[in-house]
């Protein structure tokens, strides 16, 4: 895993100093090696930066910018199957120098064209130029892994792992999309191709960009629409279920498993695996550890006095699995003093608060491995939130209850604080839950649902809290791509979580909070194969009878008793209402200062004030929408400043 920007000047204006200083900034992405080129070419002149974490050939034979023929390459990501692929090349005829990855990406990509990704199997973002022809190429991987940003104006195309890259272009014009900070407002992060800044895009996850650089007014045409698609979710949602017993596709499932993860343990440098004691993760370990006569490094964090605690189940089940376990300790100063650092690392703004704890353990198992496998997607995947269960529940009972009636009831939870609520008030993430359950009552469709679970500021909000209209911006959790024929509640909320929730918030985090310990994190349920083998199962195989990720679940009893899983799912939940209140009112008072809001003239002073007044005078419910004004205000400061 690497980071990799560059540019293309058309007007042939960028300094040496630039390209370097783009690539510099992110040297926690790859601090093992530094790789430039600049090229003058006579439409245009184009510089590669590359910052390396070498994982897959450590020599020089890895380095990059890397070149072949007349193509040049910079590539961040794992290829997992390389040596398949590299066998298929030499059979036609190819030479390699390396035992590189990247190497076996620029021969496929010589060799098939845009076609090669269908052959990837693994996690990427690259671009890859030819000079002879000034064909650009530039791809993500199906789910969305690895980061891919891009910038274009004025004949100035520029690209990176990370947005901060940009802020070292004399040429890079940093004006605020203001439709991208309400997304952001509602979401805790700029979802979908859009970004904080305009003019500036990310690629889709499963999408390529393939250009002849010919001149600079067709890319004035070309950019940002020529966003082309290779792989859809949708397409294996809606494929007819699969015909086959439970206990045929338990088998079956658990093949596919086993092989993403073996895939996943590739490297020429030590690898850990991340246990946090629930289902996904002990899947992840126990299918890795079974046939290995090598103990599997194990990492576990606790902060104890945040009541973050899973170390004694994840223990328990790395004893019985016979792991090497290693419990992460810290402390509640150790993660309140992280927070300073988000918006250096998150350079889009960024507002989930599991960040913190996610950056706490990569920090502290780099000391031990440069690779971790993680279990990220089990959840999407295999049917694992507690939304799915509430849908599959209630679903039809709420829309059974009389509009007026509904209306009436999220009337009345306005009026009496989610703090007021006994015992409940005390449940994990009640305080946030409650304020969605309002949305939900107020429009029960599987859309609005969806919408109002994952927005934190609703469409009304949003215009109270602006000073201006703002566009909502196209996502995919308006996608109707699902079709009718095949279409159940569960499928549509899994495959919208799929190509939402996942790529912006979760993959994001995982991401730079790895990125930030130079740690590379792979997710074995992220292998595309077992997304496509999992859509088409039955409904019923996912979610059972009230189970969630049941056949995941049936998996894994095999290897772990039964007894030793069952309690209820921690997550990385941080206390956020308690430290608000707490710990961080200083910090509150001095970003969500109310002359800095007027100053800056984007949201209205008055109901900032009012959120502030009502969060403080006892409404806990509003205490992530005040987090997720805390989290732009410190971006604000650190990027436009």
């Amino acid at each position: 895993m690497c980071g990799i920007t560059g540019y293309i000047d058309f007007n042939k204006n960028t300094s040496q100093q630039e390209i370097e200083n783009m690539t510099h900034v992110f040297t926690h992405r790859g601090p093992d090696a530094c790789g430039v080129e600049t090229f003058y070419l006579d439409e245009f002149q184009m510089g590669l930066g590359h910052r390396r974490l070498s994982i897959i050939d450590l020599s020089e034979g890895g380095k990059q910018p890397m070149t072949y023929k007349d193509y040049w390459i910079c590539f961040n990501g794992e290829v997992y199957n390389y040596e398949e692929i590299k066998k298929e090349l030499i059979d036609l005829g190819h030479q390699f120098k390396s035992t590189s990855d990247t190497e076996v990406v620029l021969h496929a990509y010589d060799q098939w064209g845009k076609d090669c990704l269908a052959k990837f199997i693994g996690m990427f973002a690259f671009v890859i130029i030819h000079t002879k022809t000034n064909k650009l190429f530039c791809a993500r991987d199906r789910a969305g892994v690895k980061p891919f940003f891009y910038y274009f104006k004025d004949g100035l195309f520029l690209f990176s792992s990370e947005l901060k890259s940009f802020h070292e272009h004399k040429g890079f014009d940093k004006k605020l999309n203001p439709s991208s900070v309400a997304a952001f407002m509602q979401y805790g992060n700029v979802p979908g191709s859009h970004c904080i800044f305009k003019n500036c895009y990310k690629l889709k996850p499963a999408h390529y960009i393939e250009l002849l650089l010919t001149n600079q007014d067709d890319l004035n045409q070309m950019f940002p629409k020529d966003q082309r698609e290779y792989w859809n979710v949708y397409d294996s949602y809606n494929k007819p279920k699969l015909n086959l017993s439970f206990e045929e596709a338990k088998k079956q499932t658990e093949e596919i498993l086993i092989d993403a993860c073996n895939y996943r343990m590739v490297a020429d440098v030590p690898v850990g695996v991340f246990l946090s004691g629930g289902y996904n993760s002990a899947s992840v370990t126990a299918l890795l550890q079974k046939d290995r006569s090598d103990k599997l490094k194990r990492f576990t964090i606790s902060v104890p006095d945040i009541g973050l605690d899973e170390a004694p189940y994840a223990k328990e089940i790395a004893t019985y699995l016979g792991t090497n376990h290693t419990e992460i300790n810290c402390t509640h100063k150790e993660a309140i003093d992280l927070i300073g650092d988000l918006p250096f690392y998150y350079d889009e703004p960024f507002a989930d608060s599991s960040a913190i704890p996610t950056t706490l353990v990569s920090l502290a198992a780099r000391k031990h491995v440069t690779v971790a496998l993680s279990a990220d997607a089990g959840d999407e995947v295999f049917a694992g939130y507690n939304r799915y269960d509430y849908i599959q529940r209630y679903g039809k009972k709420i829309n059974s209850i009389p509009s007026f009636m509904r209306y009436a009831m999220a009337f009345g939870m306005d009026k009496v604080p989610s703090n007021y609520i006994p015992i409940l008030r005390n449940k994990y993430n009640f305080h946030n839950r409650y304020e969605k359950v309002k949305g939900v009552l107020k429009n029960p469709s599987e859309e609005q649902i969806m919408l109002s679970l994952s927005q934190q500021f609703t469409d009304e909000q949003i215009q109270r809290l602006f000073r201006f209209n703002p566009e909502t911006l196209k996502t995919a959790y308006h996608s109707t791509e699902l079709n009718r024929n095949h279409y159940s509640s569960l499928s549509y909320m899994m495959a919208v979580d799929y190509q939402t929730y996942l790529v912006d918030d979760i993959l994001q985090k995982v991401d730079r909070a790895t990125m930030t310990a130079s740690l590379e994190g792979r997710e074995p349920y992220l292998d595309h194969r077992l997304i496509e083998w999992a859509a088409q199962l039955p409904d019923e195989y996912k979610y059972h009878q009230g189970e969630k990720k049941y056949i995941l679940k049936e998996i894994l009893h095999q290897y772990i008793p039964k007894e030793m899983m069952d309690r209820p799912k921690m997550g990385f939940a941080i206390p956020i209402a308690e430290w608000l209140q707490k710990d961080l009112k200083e910090l509150v008072e001095e970003f969500v200062d109310l002359n800095k809001i007027e100053q800056q003239g984007i949201f209205e002073v008055s109901y900032v004030e009012d959120i502030k007044k009502k969060f403080y005078s006892g409404k806990k419910e509003y205490d992530v929408k005040l987090w997720y004004l805390l989290m732009f205000q410190m971006w604000y400061e650190k990027w436009m400043s």
